[in-house]
């Protein structure tokens, strides 16, 4: 049985090579890389592909810092989305994600890059999501918080707000730093929890429309392509 570190570089190294032999990674393109513990071993996969010649001119739009300083020490030439070279369009994003349900919604924000990783998502002409089998849950809103991007001075009224729609919210704290956990917009990251399922497309547009609000880590306009990594050493593709 594999772990789920193993799941990880399991899903990422089959997630790469299928979506080359498909066709949707080729040389030239422009792609966004998504930020965490899933996503940066596809990162690093697609930079083995480069390093062996199967992948050539290949431009990639940073969804974090952490992901911009990775994919540059793998020698992966890195842009920002406003730059000439993309345009503000992307070939393809592959990323990771929190929490997944059966019709390929999901919850995204662990790492704190929900609003980069949604702008990279939205504004690609594909859209891939790696993921370990943990990640995958029968509805959204109940197990794995919903992390949403807000505006510091709004946090208040967000809070009150998110409460009339059934919410807990818990501003989220930083590790071995004294405070919230700062985005790399400068911003601060509220974490919610419903007692029962809701509807995540719903929900996406409703908490978006509320004032000091960023972004919510509900993902549903654009629906992936999603591998799924199993103990087993399978790996299962919904489309």
């Amino acid at each position: 049985m594999l772990s789920q570190s193993e799941q990880k570089i399991l899903v990422a190294n089959t997630a790469i090579d299928t979506l080359i032999e498909e066709k949707k990674i080729f040389s030239g393109m422009k792609i966004g890389l998504g930020t965490g513990s899933t996503a940066l071993p596809a990162v690093k996969r697609l930079a083995e592909r480069i390093q062996d010649g199967t992948l050539t001119g290949i431009k990639a739009v940073a969804t974090s810092f952490q992901t911009e300083n990775y994919a540059k020490d793998l020698g992966i030439s890195v842009f920002d989305l406003n730059d000439r070279e993309i345009n503000g369009q992307l070939d393809l994003t592959i990323d990771g994600a929190d929490s997944i349900d059966p019709d390929c919604n999901l919850i995204k924000g662990g790492g704190a890059a929900l609003t980069r990783e949604k702008i990279t998502a939205y504004n690609s002409k594909n859209y891939a999501i790696v993921a370990d089998s943990s990640k995958v849950y029968p509805d959204l809103g109940t197990k794995f918080p919903l992390p949403v991007e807000i505006i510091p001075m709004a946090r208040v009224s967000i809070q009150n707000a998110l409460a009339e729609l059934g919410a807990t919210c818990t501003l989220r704290e930083g590790v071995k730093k004294c405070g919230p956990v700062i985005t790399d917009n400068g911003n601060q990251i509220l974490d919610c929890l419903w007692k029962s399922p809701v509807n995540p497309a719903e929900m996406e547009d409703k908490i978006n429309s509320l004032p000091g609000v960023v972004e919510t880590g509900f993902f549903t306009k654009k629906h992936p392509q999603v591998f799924i990594a199993k103990e087993d050493g399978s790996v299962e593709i919904r489309k």
